[in-house]
């Protein structure tokens, strides 16, 4: 079995989200046998989403990792509610965050999760500083528990 955890950005252009899409189902298809495939995301908005839907285009497992109780309700915008609900009605596990809201301590321990249960991490990121808790800092957790990254960042990739 083979877990790959993903990190990114939420705010990647709709323009953008092809070519992503495409690195991604690229790297999960190097795995081999995709019965044996396991993908963790929070499934935010971006990145999260459209590697959730990769793993499970290709014939591998969901599993969500919710940053708190209140996730859906509090967080999840009307515009990305069908894509959302989508998700976990497909997903194999929903592990949800011991918070009652999403914030920095739920957003970092659902990143830890991510990272701590994963064989290898998929980072849509364009290399760009983040705050705390943001991307580049998950990719850094993820180094320094030696947890392989890969950075997808098309050429033709944007943030909106």
């Amino acid at each position: 079995m083979t877990r790959i955890g993903v990190t990114g950005h939420m705010n990647i252009t709709r323009d953008s989200v092809p070519a992503i899409y495409r690195e991604i189902v690229r790297i999960l298809s190097a795995t081999g046998d995709p019965a044996g495939l396991v993908g963790v995301s929070c499934i935010a908005r971006g990145a999260d989403s459209v590697f959730a839907q990769a793993v499970l285009d290709v014939g591998g497992r969901l599993e969500v990792v919710l940053p708190s109780r209140s996730y859906r309700e509090r967080k999840v915008k009307p515009d990305h509610a069908e894509v959302f609900d989508g998700l976990i009605a497909r997903a194999a596990i929903v592990r949800v965050m011991d918070f009652d809201d999403a914030g920095r301590e739920a957003y970092e321990a659902a990143n830890e999760a991510v990272v701590g249960t994963c064989d290898q991490l998929i980072a849509v990121w364009d290399g760009q500083p983040s705050e705390q808790g943001g991307t580049g800092t998950v990719v850094e957790l993820a180094r320094a528990k030696g947890v392989p990254v890969d950075i997808v960042w098309p050429p033709d990739a944007a943030r909106g």
